[in-house]
């Protein structure tokens, strides 16, 4: 039967191409056995749902457990009604009992029509009334908020001291947070900050990303049911793109296999893998769309905003910073600090985050193209001093982060650039006070670097050309750009003091100091 990579709800193992659970999770069929009630969080798509019910199924088909996996979404329409929820809540979970459990292992108040009205009294009945032990995991939980949400978690608290007669013997809380990251305020804007209401919790589990041998083995079994060839570096380039986030690693194998090289005689090779990147990013699918969401948020901000300038993390809480991480935004690096969480991700934030400038553009027309279309890297040069010191200024109230609005212009402006036509790879982290920059167009290719100057800090030209040094003898060239934006007060305007010279590197390479 004819397989494919999913993208888009649940996988379905008769039709898609997945990895067992038992291998991302080793331990949770211990802890049941063990009567724990845990909770298991991780980013959006990563297999959380997939997992769960591929757990449950084999829970209830080994004969030991009835498992089913149930969701809680419906009520989070209700948060300040937990009586209105409930109800919805009860009859999405009835439709998920009658769809996943055969009619023996179906509480048996379902048949005769009389069901509980409470969460806690319905899991009661179940739970005396059922031939096994009762394993029961509910996805969506941190879409509840408010009133609603304490409700569920103190009947859930209420009736585990009488497991596993009395109630079920397990209970799994699924959903991207932990349980202290739930909302509970007015708005949903506080958090619970506790496990409290949830206190009985043995564990908080996170689903981790795909290892490389994970992603092997996903794509090898394409290769098995088709035929179809992923060269060894075209597997291991996905993954540093990727970084193993499921859904990354599955969006961009679905791209390639389906439109890029249908035909199964062809060979997936890095260069094919590069371009569905480019075409996800272009694109920005619903995965990317939400975490794009996201960064409007003011906690998101306080530590995206440094790591894009490369300034150092300000004093940030610690909740706000494991939010980041369970979101899957960022990863806390081998190397220290926090990081964008990979490669892909690297390139949709700052794309995004300058969007609104790119849509405040002014008309430029592309003289930086020759009359055969390749680009012209001094033409650029001019173009772009051109519009800076015209538009510069005018467009830093375009973006949404002020600390940053010099990157995201020329970020806006280098987009219109390779529209169509190129591309472009950014390098950035925290703490190392710079953004690297490569524009690819046909077969130019132009390293930058962009250095802010701060009040009471030393100019950053010796610096940055030690920096771009390192950064140009890696892509091979011998000459760049290093942009540094004057941000100290009291300057004249941008037109006025925005100039360009040649300087000397150590390394001995002609780079185009440019200063605005």
């Amino acid at each position: 039967m004819t397989k494919w990579f999913n993208t888009a709800g649940p996988c379905k193992p008769d039709i898609h191409y997945t990895l067992p659970t038992s291998e991302r999770l080793p331990q949770l069929k211990r802890l049941i056995e063990q009567e724990n009630y845990f909770v298991i969080h991780a980013p959006r798509q990563t297999g959380k749902t997939t997992a769960m019910l591929t757990l449950a199924q084999e829970l209830t088909a080994s004969g030991k457990y009835t498992a089913v996996m149930v969701s809680v979404e419906v009520g989070s329409a209700f948060p300040d009604q937990p009586e209105i929820a409930e109800r919805r809540i009860l009859d999405a979970w009835q439709d998920a009992i009658d769809c996943w459990l055969p009619t023996e292992l179906q509480p048996s108040f379902l048949t005769n029509g009389n069901p509980p009205q409470r969460i806690g009294s319905f899991l009661k009945s179940w739970a005396e009334t059922s031939k096994r032990p009762l394993v029961v995991f509910i996805d969506e939980i941190d879409s509840l908020q408010n009133q609603t949400l304490i409700n569920v978690l103190r009947q859930l608290r209420d009736g585990f001291p009488r497991r596993p007669q009395s109630f079920p013997q397990c209970v799994a809380l699924i959903g991207m947070r932990d349980v202290r990251d739930y909302k509970v305020a007015s708005g949903g804007t506080d958090r619970l900050n506790t496990s409290s209401p949830f206190n009985i919790k043995v564990e908080s589990l996170t689903l981790s990303n795909f290892t490389l041998e994970d992603v092997k083995s996903l794509y090898e079994q394409h290769t098995q049911s088709t035929g179809q060839i992923f060269n060894p570096k075209a597997i291991n380039h996905a993954y540093y793109l990727t970084q193993g986030q499921p859904w990354l690693v599955n969006a961009i194998a679905r791209q390639v296999t389906e439109y890029l090289a249908e035909d199964v005689n062809i060979p997936i090779t890095v260069d094919l893998i590069n371009q569905a990147k480019d075409i996800l990013i272009q694109r920005q699918d619903t995965h990317l769309d939400s975490l794009a969401e996201r960064l409007r948020e003011d906690r998101v901000k306080a530590i995206i905003e440094p790591i894009l300038s490369g300034e150092e993390l300000p004093n940030t809480p610690e909740d706000d910073r494991r939010y980041l991480l369970d979101l899957g935004l960022v990863i806390r690096s081998k190397e220290g600090g926090l990081k964008v969480a990979n490669p892909i991700y690297q390139e949709v934030i700052p794309k995004v985050l300058s969007q609104g400038t790119q849509d405040s553009l002014p008309m430029i027309q592309p003289s930086w193209l020759t009359p055969t279309g390749e680009l012209n890297p001094q033409i650029l040069l001019e173009t772009f001093l051109d519009f800076w010191r015209q538009h510069g200024e005018p467009l830093f109230k375009s973006t949404p982060y002020p600390e940053i609005a010099p990157h995201l212009v020329l970020m806006a402006f280098l987009h219109r650039v390779v529209n169509g036509g190129g591309s472009l790879e950014r390098e950035y982290a925290i703490g190392s006070g710079r953004m690297d920059i490569c524009l690819r167009y046909g077969d130019v290719v132009l390293g930058m670097e962009l250095k802010v100057w701060k009040q009471g800090k030393p100019d950053p030209l010796p610096k940055g050309l030690v920096q771009l040094d390192k950064y140009l003898s890696g892509l091979n060239l011998d000459t760049g750009w290093l942009i540094i934006f004057d941000r100290r007060p009291d300057l004249p305007p941008i037109s006025d003091r925005t100039t360009t010279e040649i300087a000397q590197s150590p390394q001995g390479r002609n780079i185009t100091v440019i200063r605005g």
